[in-house]
């Protein structure tokens, strides 16, 4: 989740897609955490067949599950539509999974996208690929991740999509390295932070949300989060979406992927790096230095609001200057809360479709 930024104006449209609750059930299987593959080598991952059906149902999971070495990672990600259709990257946050776009990504394969949904570091069946590197969170490791991983599928250029951490690793992309990026899709907005505006403090009303960021800058709390991973997580999908009502069902297939042996590490570091109390690594200073300047955004964006998101986010008129673009925000109404692309999949993936058409 993201803490931001300054004060500008924006315009906003309002939509009405009414909530989303997941029916039907199928279980995605995890893949094997270690995989050899070559660099840029894709397979899928086996999947056992669904067990018997028993409501209430979630709906199939991805219809192929595959790893590829990218950078210090082995990335595991989901794919459908056709593979040589135009790309799409869809990004999820903490503490979700790809499964933020189960119902998303058959909607963009249907219109011809080859859809591509990572899991970051730390998720699922990513791994990294030596056990000497740092379990690093910070924000600029996370977007070189991405970079890394459309080199090794060789997707030069995409529409980027993404909430939470992965609303932040779009906004990096297309601000950094826009010729990648066609187009963007980002819920609650410009999220690029630093450390040195970190540091400034917010009215004792704001600081309280990010109670659990200061819980992570202590021993206990990392502690705590190593013992109560899926507890802690549960109690962050119900603050953040106050209206949302998954079910148990629905949690713990997108909680399989905390099981990380690094979710842990690299969790506590993402939140103690953006407070400064943790380094990040000297290869992607001059990455940070550039994204503390909060560089302006130019490719055609979409932002995204629920109408009902729990959690700490900026306002529209916040960051509406910092897109200099082609631009749209649309609030999406009926109690949608910070998980938006899971709670409004119709809405996220219809501005997906559009800002392709910017």
């Amino acid at each position: 989740m993201a803490r931001n930024f300054e004060t500008e104006t924006a315009g906003t449209a309002q939509v009405d897609y009414g909530r989303r609750r997941f029916i039907g059930t199928a279980t995605l299987a995890t893949a094997a955490a270690s995989l050899g593959l070559g660099a840029g080598k894709a397979r899928a991952a086996d999947t056992p067949k669904a067990g018997p059906a028993a409501p209430p149902r979630l709906p199939p999971g991805f219809k192929s599950l595959k790893q590829v070495d990218a950078g210090p990672l082995s990335i595991g990600y989901a794919e459908d539509g056709p593979a040589d259709g135009p790309a799409v990257l869809l990004l999820h946050g903490w503490p979700y999974d790809i499964h933020s776009y189960v119902e998303v990504a058959p909607i963009l394969a249907a219109a011809g996208y080859r859809v591509i949904v990572p899991y970051l570091r730390g998720y699922g069946t990513t791994r990294f690929l030596s056990a000497g590197t740092p379990r690093n969170g910070q924000q600029a490791a996370i977007a070189a991740d991405i970079l890394a991983l459309m080199d090794a599928l060789t997707i030069r250029t995409a529409i980027l999509a993404g909430c939470d951490w992965g609303a932040r690793t779009v906004n990096i992309m297309a601000a950094l390295w826009p010729e990648r990026c066609k187009a963007m899709v980002s819920v609650s907005g410009y999220l690029i932070g630093s450390q040195e505006f970190n540091r400034t403090p917010l009215p004792p009303k704001a600081e309280l949300q990010w109670w659990y960021q200061y819980y992570f800058t202590t021993e206990r709390g990392r502690a705590g989060y190593a013992k109560y991973t899926h507890d802690f997580a549960r109690l962050i999908w119900q603050l953040a979406s106050p209206n949302w009502a998954f079910d148990e069902a629905t949690f713990d297939r997108s909680a399989a992927a905390f099981d990380n042996p690094d979710h842990v590490d690299v969790s506590i570091h993402n939140y103690r790096w953006r407070l400064g109390l943790a380094e990040g690594e000297v290869q992607y200073d001059a990455l940070e230095r550039a994204l503390a300047a909060f560089p302006t955004i130019k490719v055609p964006t979409i932002t995204m609001e629920g109408d009902a998101n729990g959690a700490p986010h900026p306002e529209p008129d916040m960051y509406r200057a910092k897109f200099t673009g082609r631009y749209e925000h649309r609030l999406i109404t009926g109690g949608i809360g910070h998980n938006l692309p899971q709670e409004a999949p119709e809405a996220f993936a219809q501005a997906v479709l559009d800002v392709g058409k910017f």
